[in-house]
């Protein structure tokens, strides 16, 4: 057992939030199979590092597991679907604590385009001309009280309204609850009429207050705003380095799991001493 050392290593009150959720080893199964090699936590551990630092996976200290084990972990628990259930079932508790519901029936949507880094191929990445930015696009939404419920990476010159399509059918089929979306104007349109078509999902737009300029603090949008600016606290998120956007979309949820944790373990009544902490 390797002695934790780094800020993003997880408390022992938040791996035992965290071990319930992962799928049971192989070993363990009646299919059977080999003995993990590394203990879950340490492997849990070093994806958080990774995506706390940013660093490469090569890059990994030596005393985590090597780096392709790591790896595999990650690709592994992304594909079988297995960390967008961790994500909604810590999402879930947070709410029962506050006193809500366990699944929100009201949600908010926005985008992030981020530069992509020379490991994003072409067929990936695009250029978003009213950001400026070659890259990709990151789709988030959240709960009203800025919980994520999912996201969707795409390329940067992909519009938000085409995008969205894609967004909300997934966001329809994973929590059938939801009944409202709030957005921004790039979600107005003919989208609105789609959807209350085919999805019977309600869109409604808050728009900028007109003669304004600078930061303005506009209602209901603010929320997932803020969850965007959270994500970013993690450096592996400043840019986009996942050569496949499906790794990109695990290591972002990976992020919001990590500031989830840490929101439900925290100690009652202490004042967080950052943001992040306070979901």
């Amino acid at each position: 057992m390797r002695h934790r050392r780094y800020p993003s290593d997880t408390t022992d009150a938040e791996w035992t939030l965290i071990e319930p959720l992962l799928p049971p080893p192989a070993c363990d199964t009646a299919r059977g199979g080999r003995p993990e090699r590394h203990p879950r936590r340490e492997i849990v551990d070093a994806i958080r590092y990774v995506v706390d630092t940013g660093c490469k996976w090569r890059a990994l200290p030596a005393d985590f597991p090597p780096w392709r084990t790591v790896w595999g972990f990650m690709a592994r628990w992304a594909a079988c679907g297995v960390i967008g259930q961790i994500r909604d079932a810590l999402a879930q508790r947070i709410r029962r604590e506050m006193g809500k519901g366990p699944r929100a029936v009201a949600t908010i949507i926005d985008s992030q385009s981020v530069k992509a880094a020379s490991t994003v191929g072409k067929e990936s990445r695009g250029y978003d001309p009213g950001k400026k930015i070659n890259g990709r696009k990151r789709h988030l939404v959240v709960d009203t009280r800025g919980l994520p419920l999912l996201v969707m990476v795409t390329p940067a010159d992909l519009h938000d309204s085409a995008a969205a399509k894609e967004v909300l059918f997934r966001l329809r089929l994973m929590h059938p609850e939801i009944t409202i979306v709030w957005a921004d104007r790039a979600y107005a349109g003919k989208l609105i009429n789609w959807a209350k078509k085919h999805l019977n999902l309600t869109i409604k737009t808050v728009a900028r207050p007109k003669d304004t300029s600078g930061f303005v603090l506009l209602p209901r949008r603010w929320v997932v705003e803020r969850s965007l600016a959270w994500m970013m606290n993690a450096r592996r998120h400043a840019r986009d380095y996942e050569r496949l956007i499906q790794h990109s979309e695990t290591l972002i949820t990976w992020a919001s799991i990590t500031l989830m944790t840490r929101r439900l373990t925290r100690p009652p009544g202490k004042i967080s001493g950052g943001t992040h902490l306070a979901v």
